[in-house]
């Protein structure tokens, strides 16, 4: 969830920054109502945001994860877990990630970068202090499934395409917005500046939707390959034990504030994975 989340936040403020450097610059205003022009445009800087999201996300993922680099394992724990992502990616056929630890209680891990063979694979100390060795192997495997399957890159693709049309159908609605509604008699009124950033944010959230859909089916293929790799009693261990860890119940006063509680079909739009029970299932029934 982490790696997906954090990409999408990144790329929403990239964004931005580019529509707002693209005003300053005076670019924004040489494209108004010549809609191929505006296309143009907008894919260049949307296609450009996704990959600036992707080019820096390993940095990025660092500094607001906190993750911790192991350079020199130290101690068996750390030697083992090192080890462990090595055999993984050479299994697998991909270079050999950078491993880290970042400090949560939460079981979790990810894992990013632009690279198949240059990616980041980190876990938290909450996933390592909660699981045996047997189902933290999993875990990296799933994650190790995520670099060797292109999941960045893909979704880099995806989301650059939505950035695209993003950013072309904010300012053909902030013209229609700064003309009809701010009576703007010049190209570019301040309200077309508003309505277009307001607009960016709005569609990049609904963009962010299909960016969701992507990712709880990417999950599927990646518990896949954390099963051919660490074996899949141990994938469905893995994840047995993140529900255990995710089904400590709210206090009754709190129940409604919850975020899986009412609105399920509302809340799935916008959820990075599927359901732990439906994950489980398929690995069940998989062939072997």
């Amino acid at each position: 969830m982490k790696r997906v989340v954090l990409f999408i936040v990144t790329n929403l403020a990239v964004l931005v920054v580019l529509g707002i450097v693209a005003r300053l610059l005076g670019v924004d205003r040489a494209v108004p109502g010549q809609y191929g022009a505006l296309l143009a445009f907008a894919a260049i800087f949307g296609m450009g945001g996704s990959f600036i999201s992707l080019a820096i996300s390993k940095w990025s993922a660092k500094r607001m994860m906190g993750v911790k680099v192991i350079a020199e394992p130290r101690g068996d724990a750390e030697q083992w877990l090192v080890n462990a992502v090595a055999r993984h990616a050479q299994a697998a056929g991909i270079g050999m990630p950078e491993v880290g630890i970042f400090d949560a209680p939460q079981p979790n891990a990810f894992a990013t970068g632009a690279r198949r063979d240059s990616a980041l694979v980190a876990v938290s100390t909450g996933l390592l202090h909660s699981m045996n060795r047997e189902q933290v192997d999993a875990v990296l495997g799933h994650e190790i499934s995520h670099v060797a399957n292109g999941d960045m890159v893909t979704l880099t693709l995806i989301q650059g395409v939505l950035n695209t049309f993003v950013m072309f159908l904010s300012r053909v609605i902030g013209g229609i917005v700064d003309k009809a509604v701010f009576r703007s008699e010049r190209e570019h009124g301040p309200g077309y500046f508003l309505s277009v950033m307001a607009l960016q944010i709005l569609f990049g959230l609904l963009a962010s939707v299909v960016v969701f859909w992507f990712s709880r089916q990417r999950e599927f293929r990646a518990d896949a390959g954390g099963a051919r790799l660490a074996g899949r009693p141990n994938m469905i261990s893995a994840l047995e034990r993140l529900k255990a860890a995710h089904e400590q119940p709210l206090p009754d006063q709190l129940g409604a504030f919850g975020i899986s509680g009412g609105g399920k079909a509302i809340s799935r739009l916008f959820m990075t994975h599927p359901p732990l029970d439906e994950r489980i299932a398929a690995l069940r029934a998989m062939q072997g």
